[in-house]
């Protein structure tokens, strides 16, 4: 009985500990099309596959068109913020090339804690 309820401990803090790192702040600032994030700043393409470390990240493969809206700053440049058809998520800016640029100016604004949540599988729904 006791080995049972250890493991279910066990299961819980892992379970937590994932939750928790899913929710970490990957920076501060980050650089948009628009003060609203909402302008698509450029299109690139992938060379090369990428598999991100939890749901937060944008999977694709190599020759995958990506829309970036965001550029994190200051503290974590190397992450950027796109979508392929309704996948949405963060990768690093040296898996893909700069196909077109489709804003003038950036603009540094700072993050929000929902911007690092996990948005997938339907799990949440916004009104």
């Amino acid at each position: 009985m006791s080995r049972i309820l250890d493991q279910r401990i066990l299961l819980l803090v892992i379970s937590f500990s994932v939750s928790v790192q899913s929710t970490k702040v990957l920076s501060k600032w980050k650089k948009c099309g628009d003060p609203e994030c909402e302008k698509a700043m450029i299109r690139v393409q992938a060379t090369t596959d990428y598999l991100g470390p939890d749901c937060r990240y944008l999977n694709f493969k190599t020759g995958e068109e990506i829309t970036v809206y965001s550029k994190l700053s200051r503290e974590n440049e190397n992450l950027w913020t796109g979508s392929k058809g309704k996948d949405f998520g963060y990768f690093p800016r040296d898996a893909v090339k700069v196909e077109e640029v489709l804003i003038g100016e950036e603009v540094e604004v700072l993050t929000k804690e929902t911007d690092f949540l996990c948005l997938h599988e339907d799990k949440y729904n916004f009104e």
